[in-house]
């Protein structure tokens, strides 16, 4: 979720959302990352390697933290021990990432990433995959959109890919990428003052809190609430959220995989988790 440059609180997508984070967690329980920019720029990671809706860390920083830009990750272990090390979110650099989706053959991932391995600290693929953007956005003297560009095309070409949807935040805005078409990913621009709605079997109950107050940008895997704005974000489509909340959008991978993964190429693991999300 991206408030622009003033610092708001998500609680309502962490919390009380039809589809919120917690609730989403009951099938996703592996680990639960909430990642944040305050008002001063600086980034912010708590997780925990367990379930969101047992947590009561991440239950009051959803109520009490304010923040410029979130990003939370409910994990279902596709690769890497259930350690803190491997929950998401990750930050290199003064940057978050999560990621959602299977890359395979690390080793040669790693052989691509040669001393700047020394950026990853746990087990799974998606951190592999963020010290190699880590690496090209250096490469490209911080030019954030040619290094994800560089690192995306490299990886959609070289490895075996299931799916490589991921949110990176900076400081200074979000990116998203759809990759391929394998799982879905949304993004909903909220106008200033409208409702934040709950469908029930009573009708629609609105919460009136601060981030219905504020024009908002949120990204998610799932429609979280019954809002009509919600829209499916093209495959191979790259978005970007600046910090006056404009969003910009750019088909950066027009080709399939070279190596596409299928559900059934997976491990018995690797399938269980990506089951949960496949569109």
């Amino acid at each position: 979720m991206s408030a622009g440059s003033k610092p708001t609180k998500a609680t309502f997508w962490l919390l009380d959302a039809p589809d919120s984070l917690s609730v989403q967690s009951h099938r996703e329980p592996d680990g639960t990352g909430l990642g944040w920019f305050d008002g001063d720029g600086a980034p912010h990671v708590s997780k925990q390697a367990h379930a969101a809706f047992s947590d009561r860390r991440f239950a009051r920083e959803a109520r009490e933290v304010s923040a410029t830009t979130f990003v939370a990750h409910i994990r279902f272990a596709s690769t890497g021990a259930l350690e803190l090390r491997n929950t998401h979110p990750f930050e290199q650099d003064g940057r978050l990432f999560a990621h959602n989706g299977v890359i395979e053959d690390l080793p040669a991932l790693e052989a691509q990433l040669g001393d700047d391995l020394r950026l990853v600290k746990g087990d799974t693929d998606s951190e592999r995959f963020f010290a190699l953007i880590t690496r090209e956005i250096a490469a490209h003297d911080g030019d954030v959109h040619a290094g994800i560009a560089t690192a995306c095309s490299w990886v959609a070409v070289s490895l075996p890919v299931f799916a490589i949807n991921f949110v990176l935040a900076t400081e200074a805005g979000l990116w998203a990428l759809r990759y391929p078409e394998t799982h879905p990913l949304y993004i909903l621009e909220r106008a200033a003052g409208e409702p934040l709605r709950h469908e029930s079997s009573l009708g629609t109950r609105v919460h009136a809190e601060e981030g219905a107050t504020r024009p908002l940008v949120i990204l998610a895997s799932e429609r979280m609430d019954s809002d009509p704005g919600w829209r499916p974000m093209k495959p191979g489509e790259l978005v970007h959220i600046d910090d006056s909340l404009r969003v910009s959008a750019h088909e950066l991978l027009h080709d399939a995989p070279m190596h596409p993964l299928t559900i059934d190429d997976l491990s018995p693991h690797a399938k269980a988790s990506q089951a949960s999300t496949s569109s």
